[in-house]
């Protein structure tokens, strides 16, 4: 959540609407040309396992970088000694780090200064903001032919040649207000966002670079509803964290509509897979809690709680061993076991810490966020 004023919206006449003609590419066949083959049908995670990192990613140095949307800068953390190693001025609110498609790059979003920072992974330092309009969030298109800008304020996903940052398209999508969050169906041609403010889903034809419909949540709140969106390891259906409703809407793996809903406990936000695609960790924000959950049934198998913390964004290490998230509230970052959920350390940062990355990633490329890697 961006933390911008709930905005109204009346959805234009011809939008399209819910439970509308289901067009566009399946989700299960006929990639996306150009994007790099689906492994294991069973486990689209299948090459980002633990420690399986690549050519570029084994030469990064392991760091941890946060970026705040209050105090307007990243800091950047040791993760063998959990100690504040870098503070660097990136902007005004700056929401989230994400990795460029091939990995060498990563970029802080700064959607009210309207740039992009790079970081080196190599070194951890950064490089001459770009300029870029609205980057609440950033994903790259399957293919890494695009990087698709989720400019919220503007209602409007933007795709930009990702070598000279020059926009390619803009698409506006006026019915999906609080545009957030997203991910792609297995073959990369359908696209999901959720819409923050709207208690909607937006779904995206990546090829055609168009919204194909619009899908209502069955209980729509308009203050902090859907939030992350994960596909599942089999891409039979799409995670959406709802935070008002205090759980998960499960989607259909063709984004065509509505299944169930999941609880987990107050103010659901992120969604992480383990290293081994067989837990989903589900951020509980209002709850102080992480919810564990089967990622191919969506059953509960645990709750983890730490009191006080205000789970936001984060991100696992390269080996799954610790998740690590941001405190949006709390101005800290905590790190937590995933074995058995206990306490690692928490660590003192900046105002309003949101998207944090924890690099390196395990994985053959990023499809952006915080490190949503295949």
């Amino acid at each position: 959540m961006s933390g911008m004023d709930m905005p109204t919206d009346t959805p234009s006449p011809d939008a399209p609407q819910q439970n509308g003609p289901v067009t566009g590419p399946s989700p299960v066949a006929d990639p996306l040309p150009g994007m790099p083959a689906v492994p294991d049908p069973r486990n689209v995670y299948a090459d980002a396992g633990a420690n399986m990192l690549n050519d570029v990613t084994r030469k990064a140095k392991p760091l941890v970088y946060v970026p705040h949307t209050r105090s307007g800068d990243v800091w950047v953390i040791d993760p063998k000694t959990f100690a504040v190693v870098g503070r660097y001025p990136a902007g005004v609110e700056v929401q989230h780090v994400v990795p460029s498609w091939d990995m060498s790059t990563l970029y802080a979003t700064d959607d009210r200064g309207d740039t992009v920072m790079p970081f080196n992974p190599e070194t951890g330092l950064p490089g001459p903001r770009i300029p870029v309009i609205d980057p609440y969030n950033m994903y790259y298109s399957p293919d890494g032919k695009a990087a698709i800008v989720v400019a919220e304020a503007r209602r409007k996903l933007i795709w930009y040649d990702p070598r000279t940052w020059k926009i390619e398209k803009e698409l506006p999508v006026p019915q999906c207000a609080g545009i957030d969050h997203a991910d792609f169906t297995p073959n990369g041609r359908i696209a999901v966002f959720s819409c923050e403010f709207d208690g909607r889903v937006a779904v995206i034809d990546v090829a055609a670079r168009s919204l194909l419909r619009i899908i209502d949540m069955p209980h729509r709140n308009h203050h902090m509803g859907p939030q992350d969106v994960k596909l599942a390891p089999d891409g039979s259906v799409f995670y959406v964290a709802d935070s008002d409703q205090n759980g998960v809407w499960v989607i259909d793996g063709a984004a065509t509509k509505v299944l169930r809903e999941i609880p987990t406990g107050r103010g659901a936000h992120g969604l992480y897979l383990d290293r081994e695609a067989k837990r989903l960790f589900v951020t509980n924000r209002h709850d102080s809690s992480v919810s564990v959950l089967d990622p191919f049934t969506g059953k509960e198998l645990t709750k983890w709680r730490v009191p006080g913390a205000t789970f936001d964004m984060g991100g696992l290490s390269a080996d799954g061993r610790q998740l690590w998230l941001s405190g949006r509230y709390d101005n800290h970052v905590w790190v937590i076991d995933t074995v058995d959920g206990h306490l690692i350390r928490s660590i003192p940062v900046g105002a309003g810490p949101h998207g944090l990355c924890v690099w390196p990633q395990a994985g053959r490329y990023s499809l952006g966020h915080t490190g949503i890697t295949r």
